[in-house]
């Protein structure tokens, strides 16, 4: 599980960091994506949208975000209360 928490936590930040912090809502995120909301996080057997992401964590993120690994910490712990970690 380390190492696929790993995978993820390296591609979220991949993929979000380039976002124009601070960020409001999850539609500020969308511009940094490499495919915009189709973009694909993959890690062992676990697969998921950009899109998938944000309808699933809706309820665990807390907008706004100053930076991106406050983002990126508060998915992975939503992944893990959702268990899909």
């Amino acid at each position: 599980m380390a190492d696929k928490e790993a995978e993820f936590r390296q591609q979220f930040r991949d993929a979000f960091k380039g976002a124009d912090y601070p960020v409001s809502n999850p539609m500020d995120l969308v511009p940094a994506l490499p495919n915009g909301p189709g973009t694909r996080f993959e890690a062992g057997d676990t697969s998921f949208t950009a899109m998938e992401l944000s309808t699933k964590m809706n309820d665990s993120q807390d907008f706004p975000y100053e930076d991106v690994d406050t983002l990126v910490d508060d998915l992975i712990e939503g992944m893990k209360q959702k268990d899909m970690l």
